[in-house]
């Protein structure tokens, strides 16, 4: 696999234009996989354009959204989006039968939407702002306290078994800075739509683990793990979430 902080870099020719990719409630995150499977006819022909060029693809959020969070498209054709989305590389491609195909998106930057733009093609395209992680130098001495605290609060709603706890070890004793951190627990963790949107449209790396642990802490989130006999069903606890969250379908 190639270093994560070169495919979550753009390229120096990115023109500030993305495709745009709408799903209903999936907020992808930087640094987080998304598997995707692609059969849509004007999403095959924006894959394919994305791969003759910089295979970069915009995962844009519709559904019911509130706090300023939702875009108004002008066209009433097309579902309103949230304007904070993420751009994501294709770092993995197969193409199957009857022009299906299966990628592997990796978040690579936050960005807004600024306007969307009539290019001639059946699918969106979108001019966007992007807005890359900012570490103010007021936080830097507590910084490290602020990571731990989040790990413990995350430690806090995680399943407590072996698995769970040595990644949480992993993490705690780990490199990984909280910029990330932030945005795989973000991704991974089932928060509503909302509130997942709220993280992403915070660069502020210490402003947005404040607010993750808010949210952590919250008790909007329960977790257990997946038996044998759960991984069997595709249907989830009517009381809490299951950890690890099950593939998508997609």
């Amino acid at each position: 696999m190639h270093n994560l902080d070169d495919i979550t870099q753009l390229p120096e020719s990115f023109d500030g234009r993305v495709r745009l990719f709408p799903l209903p409630q999936m907020v992808l995150f930087p640094h987080a996989m998304l598997p995707l499977h692609i059969f849509e006819p004007r999403y095959c022909e924006m894959l394919i354009e994305s791969l003759a060029s910089d295979r970069l693809i915009a995962m844009a959020t519709y559904g019911p959204t509130d706090g300023g969070l939702l875009f108004e498209h002008a066209s009433n054709a097309a579902p309103a989006i949230s304007p904070y989305v993420c751009i994501g590389k294709i770092v993995t491609h197969a193409e199957l039968e009857n022009d299906r195909h299966n990628i592997l998106l990796v978040g690579t930057k936050r960005a807004k939407v600024l306007r969307e733009t009539d290019a001639g093609r059946p699918f969106r395209i979108a001019e966007v702002d992007v807005a890359s992680d900012i570490y103010s130098p007021a936080g830097s001495d507590g910084r490290s306290r602020l990571k731990r605290r989040l790990l413990e609060a995350f430690g806090e709603v995680i399943p407590a078994n072996p698995t769970s706890k040595a990644n949480l070890h992993e993490l705690m004793s780990g490199q990984m800075g909280l910029g990330p951190i932030t945005d795989i627990i973000s991704y991974t963790l089932p928060f509503n739509t909302v509130d997942k949107l709220k993280m992403l449209r915070v660069n502020d790396v210490d402003a947005r683990a404040e607010l993750l642990i808010d949210l952590l802490r919250s008790g909007s989130v329960q977790l257990h793990t997946v038996s044998e006999e759960e991984q069997q069903t595709d249907s989830p606890s009517p009381s809490n979430e299951r950890f690890p969250p099950p593939f998508s379908l997609n």
